[in-house]
C-alpha cells in the first residue's frame, strides 16, 4: 500500500525540476504525464497537489485493495469523528453491524441492500466510510470475487 509520507517526498522532486513524480506513485499516469512535462503545470498543479495527496493516496489503496483482495485499513485518527462518515445515518450503520454479525462478520453490497432495504449508494458510502476510519476491512471474495467488507471485530 502507498503512503502519504513517500507521496510528499515525491512531491518534492519538483525541486529538482521534476514534477507528477507522486502522481505516478499513486497511479494517476495521465496527469503524472502532463506534471512531468510541465513541471507540474507551471508549478500551480504541484502547489494544489500539496492538500490533495491524501485524497489521492487513500483512493489508490482502496483501488488496489479491492482489485487484489488485500484488507485495507487506512490510516485513521486517533479519535474516530462522526462526520468522517459519508454516510450519517446511524441507524443505517446499526443495520449493517447486525446484517454483518448474521453473516459471520463478512457483508457484500448486495447482502447489505438486501437486508436493510436502503440504496445500493447509501450503503456502499456507508461501508466505504467505515473502511476509511477502520471499522471494516475490504476484500474479495475467493470464490465469487464480490467486494467483500469483513467486519473484523464481529
Amino acid at each position: 500500500m502507498n503512503s502519504k509520507g513517500t507521496s510528499y517526498l515525491l512531491w518534492l522532486s519538483i525541486l529538482l525540476g521534476i514534477g507528477g513524480l507522486h502522481r505516478f506513485y499513486n497511479g494517476k499516469m495521465i496527469t503524472g504525464l502532463i506534471w512531468l512535462l510541465t513541471g507540474g503545470v507551471f508549478g500551480i498543479g504541484q502547489i494544489i497537489d500539496l492538500f490533495l495527496i491524501p485524497d489521492m493516496v487513500e483512493s489508490h489503496n482502496l483501488k488496489k485493495s479491492s482489485i487484489y483482495g488485500v484488507p485495507y485499513a487506512p490510516e485513521r485518527p486517533a479519535i474516530a469523528r462522526s462526520y468522517d462518515y459519508p454516510s450519517s445515518n446511524p441507524s443505517l450503520r446499526l443495520s449493517l453491524l447486525k446484517a454483518a454479525q448474521r453473516h459471520g462478520g463478512k457483508l457484500t453490497v448486495t447482502q447489505a441492500v438486501s437486508e436493510t432495504g436502503a440504496s445500493f449508494e447509501d450503503v456502499e458510502a456507508a461501508l466505504i466510510g467505515m473502511a476509511k476510519i477502520g471499522r471494516v476491512d475490504i476484500t474479495n471474495d475467493s470464490r465469487t470475487g464480490a467486494v467483500t467488507y469483513v467486519f473484523q471485530e464481529l
